[in-house]
């Protein structure tokens, strides 16, 4: 890859995410300064040329969230204005994303706006990871690539050698990724339901499938405070199962959410790197790299070739 027009900078949130991408395409991280000045405003200058480059700026909205996507902003006008011939940002994770609909009179449609502010800033691709909802690709009149760490995933959970593993979806919502990803391991699969207002205090929830002496394997886009993940283990203790797996394409792991995932009912919770996480977690935590996939995805945009087997259809 010609690193005189391809260069890709890290923004705050997800440097060692960057700097594994670039290993892998064998280009150097570009040199960028972020800084803050007292009043908290951003500053961002390019420390070397970009004019009719495509450069890849890659930021997740991780916390602190509105620092992260007003950093991308500044970063993405002074592209702009360095005369940059593309902008693509790589965002693993869309924060806002949870925001895509309004729920209530009166509520703001937050995702739309992340989106309408990208491509006013002058991005001119989104890159992006495991959507909270596909729709949200919808919001923006630019071109967006939506990738898939379900593969990661199926890969890493074949790896394990389960026991009559069961694939469990925690809500309809996910019943598709989850199915797939049943049908890839050619495990079982079960889906909880109940009333999703009662949904974290363990209420009136019931499991439809059969979970009694198999491995099941929750799988969610968002692990946050982890207060509706604790229930669905709770339960399928219950039914008899036997320790369980959780896997999320992104741990926020806000409100000493680990803590509460530290169950002895709990084998592994096992996330990719699109949020920042240590290098070497401790405890039951297990990160898959991302690097890869999205190295993928910058070497197809740059070189030419087909997004669909690293997108929501390639499984």
């Amino acid at each position: 890859m010609n690193s005189s027009k391809v260069k890709i900078f890290s923004g705050s949130s997800n440097p060692q995410l960057t700097a594994k991408i670039c290993e892998l395409l064998g280009l150097p991280m570009g040199a960028v300064k972020l800084s803050r000045f007292k009043s908290g405003e951003v500053y961002v200058a390019y420390q070397e040329p970009i004019r009719t480059c495509d450069i890849f700026i890659v930021q997740s909205l991780s916390h602190p969230i509105n620092d992260h996507f007003m950093e991308l902003l500044v970063m993405i006008d002074a592209a702009k204005r360095s005369s940059a011939k593309t902008i693509n940002v790589i965002m693993p994770y869309y924060g806002y994303a949870r925001q895509e609909r309004k729920r209530a009179p009166r509520e703001a449609i937050s995702a739309k706006l992340i989106a309408d502010s990208l491509s006013m800033a002058g991005a001119s691709r989104i890159i992006t990871l495991d959507l909270h909802a596909d729709a949200i690709q919808g919001f923006f009149n630019i071109p967006v690539d939506h990738l898939t760490s379900l593969n990661k995933a199926t890969s890493y959970l074949k790896g394990l050698g389960l026991k009559r593993p069961v694939v469990v979806s925690p809500d309809p919502g996910r019943a598709t990724v989850a199915e797939k990803l049943a049908n890839s391991l050619d495990a079982h699969f079960a889906i909880m339901v109940g009333d999703p207002a009662d949904r974290a205090a363990g209420r009136r929830m019931r499991i439809v499938g059969d979970v009694e002496g198999r491995t099941p394997i929750i799988i969610k886009d968002i692990i946050d405070t982890g207060k509706t993940v604790r229930p669905s283990v709770d339960l399928l203790l219950e039914e008899g199962s036997l320790p369980c797996y959780v896997v999320a394409s992104h741990g926020l792991f806000t409100n000493r959410a680990l803590e509460l995932l530290d169950h002895p009912h709990i084998e592994q919770v096992a996330v990719t790197d699109s949020i920042a996480h240590p290098e070497h977690p401790g405890g039951k935590l297990k990160v898959i790299s991302i690097a890869k996939l999205i190295a993928d995805a910058i070497q197809i945009n740059t070189q030419g070739g087909s997004i669909d087997t690293l997108s929501k259809s390639g499984l």
